[in-house]
């Protein structure tokens, strides 16, 4: 079988382009309902993630949004309209609590849950009104970027709903429990610089800027050494939950990986020698499209 690459072109709600060296940008096309995705969107999105995850010409994961809006919520009104194009639509249920669960465990959460899973570096591009599942994506993301009029929120008890996709859990480890109950249940919906200080987003940029930025910062992070790069990533997230001894272990674990890739065999001694290093070649000499070399897992 074949390996399958993340396509350039149009999915339900959404565009996908890619750029050199290896940066996908999602765009989410709704401006007119400030892009709240529908049950379509948020399953091609989903899909698109995973595989930029498995494909070698994606380094990292950029985010964005036309119109005023980054992501307000999801749009429920007629959304059974908007059928996903990389995956089958939704099957009937009946509206019933035991239901409900289970759509929001499996389906629901899983926007956040699948940017939270990948090992590629991820940057939202915050161009408006991030509320609910978009703050949420935002705070799951690695890296996020704020034009100055976007505003952040969560603000669901104003409709008396809850965090249903998990925000509230984003916004504990982003702000400790009193401060992150502060913002719920005050139904705060923060400014940019309001969100940086907050510790939400890493930069704040004047409108016109955000995506120059946005993607001066992509090239810098799909320059590093992707593989030390990945695993340090992943090994920052599990540090957040484990004792010094438990951190200290998977950082040796996935030392014993990086430390003997050719990345660190090149990088050393041009560090040594004060010399550019050339990272990555074993992405710049991978095979074409349809060659059979991953195994099937």
């Amino acid at each position: 079988m074949g390996g399958t690459r993340v396509i350039e072109g149009s999915y339900q709600g959404l565009t996908v382009t890619i750029r050199p060296p290896g940066i996908a940008t999602i765009t989410l096309e709704h401006p007119e309902r400030l892009n709240a995705m529908s049950f379509g969107q948020r399953r091609d999105l989903m899909e698109l993630l995973v595989l930029a995850q498995l494909d070698d010409e994606v380094r990292v994961v950029l985010i964005t949004a036309t119109g005023r809006g980054f992501l307000a919520g999801v749009n429920n009104a007629g959304g059974g309209d908007e059928e996903p194009t990389l995956v089958p639509g939704r099957p009937p249920a009946k509206h019933e609590p035991v239901n409900l669960y289970g759509q929001l465990v499996t389906h629901a959460q899983d926007p956040v849950r699948t940017i939270r899973r990948l090992d590629k570096i991820t940057i939202a591009a915050v161009n408006g009104y991030a509320i609910q599942l978009g703050l949420s994506i935002v705070l799951a993301c690695d890296f996020a970027v704020a034009a100055r009029s976007a505003q952040l929120g969560s603000a669901t008890l104003r409709m008396g709903w809850q965090p249903d996709e998990g925000g509230h859990w984003l916004l504990v480890q982003h702000l400790g429990v009193k401060r992150a109950l502060d913002f719920l249940l005050r139904k705060r919906i923060v400014s940019a610089e309001e969100a940086q200080q907050l510790g939400l987003v890493n930069e704040v940029v004047d409108d016109e800027s955000l995506m120059d930025r946005s993607l001066e910062l992509a090239d810098e992070l799909a320059r590093l050494p992707q593989v030390a790069a990945r695993l340090l990533k992943k090994a920052v997230y599990n540090a957040a939950h484990l004792t010094f001894d438990q951190a200290g272990d998977d950082i040796a674990t996935k030392t014993a990986i990086s430390d003997f890739h050719q990345d660190a065999i090149d990088g050393a001694p041009a560090f040594r020698e004060k010399r550019p290093a050339v990272f990555n070649r074993w992405l710049e000499s991978r095979p074409g499209p349809g060659a059979d070399t991953t195994p099937d897992h």
